[in-house]
């Protein structure tokens, strides 16, 4: 099958999977528990961290000239809500990359498991070429990548337009690795893994953005909408539930893609092999003219 055809297959088997209520309890338990982790942090940390924001918004030399610019443009309550919403802006990515490395690491294998249940997969053979160390130390590395990169974009995430597209590539980047590895580790060797993983990166890719751009839609409300800032725990509650409801089906569109993509592989080796041993088995026979 043509990649981009198997790309939307899946796309629907995973619309259609996500509606599942085992896959809204796999979306819901990684929420309520990253709901509560970070709930109990910002609680604890709110004040003291907005004294500590305010202080160096005010006289860092290098974030000064945002609030005098915000002031000089007419928003004279500049002072009251700047440190809040970069406060807010700090906390956005954080907590997006921490769901979706807490959903990689404990949600996917089980989604897996669900998948290889069904008859198409019924017969794919597990080969263990990740375990549970490999998968955590990938995953911490990619996040830490991730992270690194939102720090050094986040400035630029105040342009508008920016706001919309920086998040679906990093998402979208970080989603691509963290799944592709996940899916892949119970049942493709390492060598199967990097070859799935080079001949469809590009795929992989788009879907991985087209996931981003779906996270991006809570994110970009959370991120310039006053309302959120006002309501910042709520708002937080229930984006954080979306993210990770479109993880959850992300997690399902890059399993039944990469799991369909492991058996048209596994498929052409075997009849390559076959073909070469019907070939050698033929010059072997004699030959009577």
């Amino acid at each position: 099958m043509d990649s981009m055809q198997q790309v939307f297959k899946s796309f629907g088997l995973a619309l259609v999977g996500t509606m599942h209520p085992k896959m809204l309890w796999l979306s819901l338990r990684p929420f309520l528990i990253v709901s509560v982790l970070w709930g109990c942090l910002i609680w604890l940390t709110w004040t003291p961290a907005l004294e500590m924001l305010s202080i160096f918004l005010t006289t860092s030399m290098f974030t000064s000239w945002i609030q005098d610019g915000l002031i000089w443009a007419g928003f004279e309550n500049a002072r009251a809500w700047i440190a809040p919403l970069f406060f807010v802006m700090l906390l956005i990515p954080l907590i997006s990359i921490s769901l979706l490395v807490f959903i990689a690491f404990t949600t996917v294998p089980t989604i897996v498991r669900v998948v290889t249940r069904q008859h198409a997969y019924k017969d794919l053979e597990r080969k263990k070429g990740g375990g549970l160390f490999g998968s955590f130390v990938y995953t911490i590395w990619s996040a830490l990548i991730c992270l690194a990169l939102v720090m050094l974009t986040l400035p630029v995430w105040w342009i508008p337009p920016l706001v919309a597209v920086l998040p679906p590539l990093l998402w979208g980047w970080l989603t691509m690795r963290l799944m592709s590895y996940d899916v892949l580790a119970q049942h493709a060797t390492s060598q199967e893994r990097d070859k799935l993983l080079h001949q469809h990166r590009w795929p992989l890719l788009a879907m991985g953005i087209v996931s981003g751009m779906l996270g991006a839609v809570p994110t970009f409300f959370w991120a310039t909408s006053a309302l959120a800032l006002v309501l910042f725990p709520i708002v937080s509650f229930v984006a954080l539930w979306i993210y990770s409801l479109i993880f959850v089906f992300a997690a399902l569109w890059f399993t039944h893609y990469l799991l369909e993509a492991l058996k048209e592989m596994r498929r052409n080796e075997l009849d390559q092999s076959l073909n070469i041993e019907a070939r050698v088995i033929d010059m072997e026979l004699p030959y009577h003219g």
